[in-house]
């Protein structure tokens, strides 16, 4: 058997802009919503704060080899969630000292840093936007009791006006000395909408054939080259394997488009808000069965590209389950999201040899209760706090009491059901 930190310390150059990760590890995107937010005036929106310096500093100090910032939305009043950070060039302020500041934070002990760029399309709360915009006015269901508006179908320029607020936010990421950006195309955001023919029933060159359902994706691409005009920023692309109305076969074929345009590396991903991604106990993912939720699809990938690097997110515990997914040559790259919630520290433990697997938690089978403990715990880095440790039954009895009783009857019936 060999040994895991050999494999996993392997620096990845990439195909594209020459940059190099110091190993095979990558915090992948979360919503930290730890922004400013206004309900009442979206200018005060979306300023990155020292909290959510503090958190990058603190996931720095971990040797991963990319770190991912989480959902940075293009428009003020469209939003995933109230916290998100945000980049609008209709703002008074782009806050560029404030992303320069996180960039160097994050840089500090010689990760990569990867600003990830999002518009949420027609997954947008109804109490923050009751107008959202989509390709089509293909409506969202409610789920885990959140209500979304009908969409109103983008116009020509509507799109054209998305094109540029990815390039705009591009530009200043790099002004700001990211060293690079990745396009949210999955969990069925609006580039996902786009590409999937249940929320895309367009009649124009943006909809029907998935040339055309791709082509947004494909001018904001080329719209970041041509705003930021260096060789050397990473674009990349986070791409649903398969989703109601894009299947395998068009994810692959979209992933070699995405290569023909120049993107360095696919992160593999799956879901959205109306089917959760299956949590860690629907399937037990040892070594044996290639532990990893997308590793399949992520091996299928990477055997139909040529040049592009493919990360595979999700599912992963143990360094073992890593490195057999990169000796296998199932993935370039290995992304962690909420075990680096739980322990920030977790791949300089694993790279030192002195821990083989990720902290597990005691929570009931609830994907969304997850993604709530983790986004509770990213506060408490962010605020300098100890971070709540889920894998004591103590610990998670009394998250979940005070979430009971702290959010809406409905949000916790889908939580705690």
């Amino acid at each position: 058997m060999f040994d895991p930190v050999d494999q996993l310390s392997q620096p990845v150059t990439f195909p594209f802009s020459g940059r190099t990760a110091k190993n095979r590890f990558l915090k992948s995107a979360m919503s930290e919503r730890l922004a400013t937010f206004s309900t009442f005036d979206p200018c005060r929106r979306g300023q990155p704060t020292e909290e959510l310096v503090r958190l990058y500093e603190t996931w720095a100090k971990g040797d991963i080899g990319i770190i991912v910032t989480g959902n940075i939305q293009i428009k003020k009043d469209h939003l995933e969630a109230t916290g998100n950070a945000i980049i609008d060039k209709n703002l008074p302020s782009v806050f560029l000292q404030e992303w320069t500041e996180l960039a160097r934070a994050a840089k500090s002990q010689g990760s990569l840093v990867i600003g990830q760029l999002n518009h949420p399309g027609r997954q947008v709360s109804i109490n923050i936007q009751p107008y959202p915009e989509a390709p089509s006015d293909v409506e969202q269901p409610s789920t885990g009791g959140l209500l979304f508006g009908r969409p109103t179908p983008l116009t020509k320029d509507g799109i054209k006006d998305i094109v540029d607020r990815f390039a705009f936010a591009a530009s200043v990421l790099h002004e700001a000395e990211f060293d690079g950006v990745q396009l949210h195309a999955a969990h069925g955001y609006l580039l996902s909408q786009f590409l999937a023919k249940r929320t895309n029933i367009r009649t124009d060159e943006y909809g029907g054939s998935l040339a055309n359902r791709a082509q947004i994706l494909l001018e904001i691409i080329a719209a970041i080259r041509q705003a930021v005009q260096s060789p050397s920023f990473i674009i990349s692309v986070k791409l649903n394997s398969q989703d109601e109305g894009f299947c395998i076969e068009e994810s692959i074929t979209v992933a070699k488009l995405l290569e023909d345009a120049g993107v360095d590396f696919i992160e593999v991903s799956g879901g959205a808000y109306e089917q959760i991604t299956r949590s860690s106990r629907d399937k037990s993912y040892t070594v044996e069965t290639r532990e990893g939720y997308f590793v399949e699809y992520a091996e299928l990938l990477r055997s139909h590209l040529k040049l592009s690097k493919v990360v595979a997110t999700g599912g992963f515990q143990t360094s073992q389950g890593m490195a057999d997914a990169i000796s296998r040559g199932a993935a370039d790259i290995i992304g962690l999201a909420r075990p680096l919630t739980a322990e920030p520290l977790l791949v300089r433990d694993i790279l030192r040899g002195e821990t083989k697997q990720a902290k597990g938690d005691k929570f009931p089978e609830s994907p969304m209760l997850r993604f709530v403990a983790s986004a509770a715990q990213m506060a408490e880095i962010g605020n300098g706090q100890d971070i709540t440790d889920f894998d004591n039954e103590f610990q998670v009895a009394r998250f979940i009491a005070k979430m009971q009783k702290e959010i809406p009857v409905a949000i916790s019936e889908a939580l705690f059901s």
